[in-house]
């Protein structure tokens, strides 16, 4: 399933709650899954290019970016 897939899934789960007929069990845990896998996705991204940052100080020289905890 691509991002886009689930994305548009975890919209429709989301629409469907709000309904008067809500969510089935299953769809609680499809969801939850989803958007698990969404965020997982997004900090993966995050920390992808986080890693490829890199501070030009006032002398031009680049010193990558260190992490923190």
């Amino acid at each position: 399933m691509t991002m886009e897939e689930t994305i548009a899934r975890i919209n429709e789960l989301a629409k469907k709650a709000k309904t008067e007929e809500g969510l089935t069990p299953e769809e609680i845990t499809e969801r939850d899954h989803l958007r698990r896998v969404y965020i997982d996705a997004m900090k993966a991204s995050l920390v992808s290019q986080l890693e490829n940052t890199y501070i030009v100080d006032e002398k031009g020289n680049k010193h990558k970016l260190n992490k923190k905890g």
